[in-house]
């Protein structure tokens, strides 16, 4: 597979099963600051999508696209590879990012390369693109401990794909769906990291 170069445009997922909660409203307030610089979004809620996680196949090594399973998620390859731009927004479960998100994220295991003689040996598809990303945790929680793991869960695999990370935000002790709506300040923030995101493309 040739990887195009990838285009001023964002791609941004929530992770979160709450449709329409916390997330998803961080998230169509981090478009919305994109948006501001003319830099398209495609937006969505990865519960809209029917996929699985990685089985480990390794099919990928060869034809560098995910091809040991055909779903939903085959779906989004296209848009993850177009843009340079990616946001994922994620609630924090049991410490750590929500199922979607942690099958999302191992899907994009394609677009590693190892070598032939030796697994520690590797390079990202996705890498010297001048990809950037954001991410954002929110949790119900007081503090970072509590928070776990979710936004180095989601920045560590990010980072290692090749991906800048330019901004990210955590959230903290909001859990009633649509609550973050009385956090202007919060809500702020999100916008600014859409702002920040598009001025870095």
């Amino acid at each position: 597979m040739t990887m195009s170069q990838p285009e001023n445009r964002v791609f941004a997922v929530s992770g979160s099963p709450r449709k329409n909660g916390n997330s998803d409203l961080l998230l169509k307030e981090i478009a919305s600051g994109v948006k501001q610089h003319g830099i398209p979004v495609r937006s969505l809620n990865l519960t809209q999508v029917q996929f699985q996680g990685c089985i480990g196949c390794e099919k990928c090594r060869k034809t560098k696209i995910c091809t040991g399973l055909i779903d939903g998620m085959s779906t989004l390859y296209p848009d993850i590879i177009a843009a340079k731009g990616l946001v994922l927004v994620c609630p924090t479960h049991n410490y750590n990012i929500t199922s979607w998100m942690k099958a999302f994220i191992d899907r994009l295991y394609c677009f590693y390369n190892f070598a032939d003689d030796c697994r520690h040996n590797w390079s990202s598809q996705l890498a010297d693109q001048g990809r950037k990303a954001v991410i954002v945790a929110i949790c119900e929680q007081e503090n970072k401990e509590d928070m776990g793991f979710t936004l180095e869960a989601m920045r560590v695999p990010l980072t290692a794909l090749g991906y800048e990370i330019v901004g990210e935000l955590a959230v903290f002790n909001i859990f009633t769906k649509g609550g973050v709506r009385d956090n202007s300040e919060v809500t702020a923030q999100a916008a600014e990291l859409g702002r920040k995101l598009a001025n870095s493309l």
